[in-house]
């Protein structure tokens, strides 16, 4: 069984959806791929444990602090390559970024002569189902630009803004 709720956040409305045991999306009402394939009419609105797990996590995050990530139970279902890629976002500190190059490069660590994967990289990070918590609001440009997030550029700057301090 699958369950919905929403949370308020600063930065606008956040849909959790969750199975008994993990939690599998949270995207910003307005983003880009909303709900991910999922038939979200289907699910039963209930704040299940990974839910109430994220909602207190999303405090914390607002409230300033650097909530740990491990503490919410995450799903994302995804393809394996895409799987390959939220790990490496998984790796990026509060207050950090990368470029989708790096993380490119960070998937061939035994190739000498690396192909370019960042539009693969991107399309992933986009792709991410569980924004905030494994966070793509991370990553930029090679050229430091500020580029490609599903819940919005004027949201990315302000949640990176807010990691900063």
């Amino acid at each position: 069984m699958q369950y919905i709720n929403a949370y308020e956040s600063p930065l606008g409305q956040i849909t959790l959806l969750s199975d008994d045991d993990f939690l599998l999306g949270l995207w910003f009402s307005d983003q880009a791929y909303f709900g991910a394939g999922y038939d979200l009419t289907l699910a039963t609105k209930k704040v299940s444990q990974p839910i109430d797990l994220a909602n207190q996590w999303l405090d914390a995050y607002f409230a300033g602090q650097r909530p740990n990530p491990a503490s919410v139970p995450l799903k994302p279902e995804v393809t394996p390559f895409r799987e390959r890629v939220l790990s490496v976002l998984k790796t990026i500190d509060y207050g950090s970024t990368m470029t989708y190059k790096a993380i490119s490069d960070d998937l061939q660590p035994n190739t000498a002569i690396k192909a370019n994967k960042a539009r693969s990289v991107g399309n992933a990070v986009g792709h991410n189902p569980i924004s905030l918590i494994i966070p793509c609001h991370r990553v930029m440009g090679s050229d430091g630009s500020l580029t490609g997030y599903a819940g919005g550029i004027e949201r990315k700057r302000k949640l990176l803004a807010m990691e900063s301090k």
